[in-house]
């Protein structure tokens, strides 16, 4: 069962919040957050990615990275960040066009991840995992939480409906449209939360695999170091990581599509032959209408593609949409084998959609696109529960937490 505790968070003055408030330090190069954070000082990128301040080409995994991250938290602390009078739980909530869901945040337990019962679906990278267990040893803090998921729960959602009905601590609306709003749940509601949440039989990583890996290394490094955990006394330690839990039916994933940037040896008309012995095709649209179709952009025509050979509904990951593409046309026909490692293959999530993948067909940035149907939230759940590992790049969530938010210090 889940064990969830509350915390001290240090959270934003309510007038800086949306100053604060970064995108995830992942989905972004250092180019990137560079833009973004542009002329503004408080932009949490300035700790998540500090090697934006940094003379162009700087090593983002240097010790100057680091040092310069803690020098700006430490800055951020004292000029827009305030510390909770007492240990409490928060409901965060993102709104992205007709979409909603609100999440539990608070502190998750370590131990329960380590023993399986907050479950994975990804492989790390250990050089990932490197970078941001340094980044949080740095720090003495976990400033970006991990999304979960659980299989929804009629009394927790009644108990955010009573909490998110009150004043939230702070909400603004980011420059992509999504709004973020954030509220306390403290006494007898962030009691009753608990005692909810044990009752949860698992929990399911949803997006932040490298940050969960991250606090289990930080956690077991000081352990050995000796280093104190735990200073502000309320039991949320460097044992326990920052989440926000949210139910799986409110979860809302996006498609994850695929650029091919060349057919190797392969001509057009080879190609095109290669795919018609492998699946049905037929003029089609931009998006697939379900799972079982995959939708081609090549030589500025949509086809639907269809696989000639019904997937084992029994194999939990083979049944994939994405494993399909990848089984039966991208390994056997086009050799690309690790879609990780793979300079040819590129990949297109979230909002950008389908014009995007046509944006860059007729550029000639890319010879074939592919427009897939989202993974479902159920898919996820069921290859977890096998203790197997989905396919990369199966699934781009959204709208995404935001960095700076909500942070633990440890």
């Amino acid at each position: 069962m889940a064990t969830l505790r509350p915390f001290r968070a240090l959270v934003p003055r309510a007038v800086h919040a949306a100053a604060v408030a970064a995108v995830p330090y992942d989905v972004v190069n250092t180019d990137e957050a560079r833009a973004l954070a542009g002329n503004n000082p408080l932009s949490f990128l300035r700790v998540s990615r500090a090697e934006l301040e940094l003379p162009p080409g700087t090593d983002p995994y240097s010790a100057a990275v680091y040092e310069r991250a803690a020098r700006n938290f430490a800055r951020l602390k004292s000029e827009a960040l305030q510390l909770d009078d007492e240990p409490d739980l928060y409901l965060y909530r993102l709104r992205m066009d007709n979409h909603e869901q609100t999440g539990v945040a608070g502190c998750y337990s370590l131990d329960e991840y380590d023993r399986g019962l907050i479950k994975k679906h990804e492989r790390t990278r250990r050089d990932k995992e490197d970078d941001r267990t340094s980044h949080l040893l740095a720090l003495r803090a976990q400033t970006g939480p991990v999304l979960l998921t659980y299989r929804a729960v009629a009394d927790i959602d009644a108990i955010v409906a009573n909490v998110t009905r009150g004043e939230p601590l702070f909400g603004f609306e980011a420059v992509d449209g999504v709004r973020h709003t954030v509220w306390r749940a403290r006494g007898g509601e962030r009691d009753a939360l608990i005692r909810a949440f044990g009752e949860v039989p698992a929990l399911y990583i949803a997006d932040g695999h490298h940050r969960a890996a991250s606090a289990a290394r930080a956690r077991d490094e000081m352990r050995q170091t000796g280093l104190a955990s735990g200073a502000l006394g309320h039991g949320a330690d460097a044992n326990t990581l920052l989440a926000v839990a949210f139910p799986h039916d409110e979860m809302q994933v996006l498609a994850y599509n695929r650029i091919v940037i060349d057919l190797g040896a392969l001509g057009l008309d080879q190609f095109l032959s290669e795919v018609v012995d492998r699946f049905t095709i037929e003029p089609g649209q931009p998006s697939p209408r379900h799972r079982g179709e995959i939708a081609m952009y090549f030589q500025q025509q949509w086809r639907t593609l269809r696989s000639r050979v019904p997937p084992n509904p029994t194999d939990p990951i083979a049944a994939l949409d994405v494993s399909i593409l990848q089984d039966r046309l991208l390994a056997p026909v086009l050799g690309i084998s690790d879609v990780r490692s793979d300079k040819r293959i590129d990949f297109v999530g979230g909002r950008r959609g389908t014009d995007e993948l046509e944006r860059l067909v007729n550029s000639g940035r890319a010879v074939v696109a592919f427009s897939m149907y989202p993974v479902s939230v159920a898919d996820l759940m069921t290859v977890s529960d096998a203790g197997a590992i989905m396919p990369p790049k199966s699934t781009w969530f959204e709208p995404k937490l935001r960095d700076g938010l909500l942070v633990h210090l440890l």
